[in-house]
């Protein structure tokens, strides 16, 4: 079964979403802009999800993850939940 791990930022727009990956792409830390303006309660721990299986997370993110290119900076993606930036840590097909 495959699993993946990831690192995520969620936001309330797509506009916030691309202002934030400009400035994580120009230098800024991933998991201090993850502890500063991400929505979910993974924000406190960097964006950090663990480990998880296909299937876990909802179709949008589980897409990007189980494809995308690994430590890459990934989205806007857009979710029932809002905007993510995903960057894909490990994957294990």
């Amino acid at each position: 079964m495959a699993t993946a791990s990831a690192r995520h930022i969620l936001v309330e727009t797509e506009d916030a979403c691309q202002d934030l990956k400009e400035q994580i792409e120009g230098g800024k830390d991933f998991g201090a802009i993850a502890a500063e303006f991400s929505a979910c309660p993974s924000g406190k721990s960097g964006g950090e999800l663990g480990t998880f299986s296909r299937g876990q997370m909802v179709k949008e993110f589980d897409e990007v993850v189980f494809t995308g290119e690994l430590n890459k900076i990934h989205g806007p993606v857009k979710t029932q939940f809002g905007y993510h930036l995903i960057e894909i840590t490990k994957r294990v097909d």
